[in-house]
């Protein structure tokens, strides 16, 4: 698939908000408007799989496979290494079950016993519970011929979607999958779909897209204001279209750091917490404000997301490649 730039700066820059959230969090400030990078990325997982489905086709069993290789490997390690920590003392406030631990590993939402909340040990992994979700209903979709596809997957998440309105589940894997913030995959499947068929603004009104986008988000954080995925899905969905607009008339160029940071960007969001964690103790420790502390975690933690993109995440995902180019050729030859 050509690489989307607009897309590639929106994963930068949303890994980045998250960042700085947990590094004001740490650090005793406030940036709440940064998680919702979360709607973003959200969007954006919906968008990238409907057109790689297009661009590439491929079996459900494929392509499940192919997400698993993706995402699972380095969370089961950044989630070892949080259980290990965790057993020598190095994570006091977090406990441990192994009903929770196994739950964690396997994308099952439950309750956190360390908060209540439903949350795994490694807790910005609750995003990756609703990936894994939106996979299965994807890959579902992928038996279906190409113009049952769409209907398909919006009957399915306006199906969860409205039993959470009224049956208000509290279990919390049927919580989880009934939550309004799922219906942000199926948001960008559907500005896929219009990506797709050219179907986009031109520049003036993909600007505007953008800028009311950011707007929104701003008055959320100048005003101090609630939000929810109501609030921020619409306003994700206007950022990522406005993007994509302004990519297909030709208005975005290659910006080398952000191209590369939009690559480490799963990275970035998965290990980032370790570092800022560090570096916000140490801060602490020595009295420093957190005038500093917050850009020296933020740095911290980019520079730490970088490092496990290139010495975990690459060569996971080459050995995966070729263990499935070699299994793919075995296939062939005993055909």
């Amino acid at each position: 698939m050509k690489t989307l730039y607009g897309i590639q700066y929106l994963r930068a820059f949303a890994a980045l908000a998250v960042v700085v959230f947990h590094a004001t969090e740490k650090s005793g400030e406030h940036f709440a408007i940064g998680a919702a990078g979360v709607d973003v990325f959200f969007v954006i997982s919906g968008f990238i799989m409907w057109v790689i489905s297009e661009r590439r086709p491929m079996t459900p069993q494929s392509f499940l496979v192919d997400r698993l290789c993706r995402i699972a490997p380095s969370y089961w390690l950044v989630t070892a290494i949080m259980i290990a920590g965790a057993m020598a003392g190095l994570f006091p406030n977090l406990q441990l079950t192994t009903s929770h631990i196994l739950a964690s590993l396997f994308f099952i939402p439950a309750q956190s016993p360390s908060t209540g909340d439903i949350w795994p040990v490694l807790v910005q992994g609750w995003t990756l519970n609703f990936e894994i979700f939106f996979y299965v209903l994807f890959a579902g979709a992928l038996f279906l011929p190409r113009k049952w596809r769409l209907p398909f997957l919006f009957g399915l998440f306006g199906g969860f979607f409205l039993a959470g309105q009224i049956l208000q589940p509290a279990t919390p894997a049927l919580y989880t999958y009934t939550r309004p913030i799922i219906v942000e995959f199926l948001g960008g499947v559907f500005l896929a779909e219009l990506w797709l068929r050219r179907w986009i603004a031109g520049i003036s009104l993909g600007l505007a897209c953008v800028g009311a986008s950011l707007s929104g988000f701003a008055a959320i954080y100048l005003m101090g204001a609630e939000f929810n995925a109501g609030i921020c899905g619409p306003l994700a969905l206007m950022l990522v279209y406005g993007m994509v607009s302004l990519e297909a008339d030709g208005g975005l160029g290659r910006v080398p750091l952000l191209t590369y940071l939009g690559d480490a960007s799963y990275s970035i969001y998965l290990w980032h917490t370790l570092a800022i964690s560090v570096v916000a103790k140490a801060g602490q420790m020595m009295g420093f404000s957190s005038v500093l502390i917050v850009p020296a975690g933020v740095v911290a933690g980019v520079a730490g997301g970088t490092m496990a993109y290139e010495l975990i995440e690459k060569p996971l995902r080459k050995l995966f490649t070729g263990w499935r180019s070699k299994e793919g050729t075995l296939a062939r030859r005993a055909s």
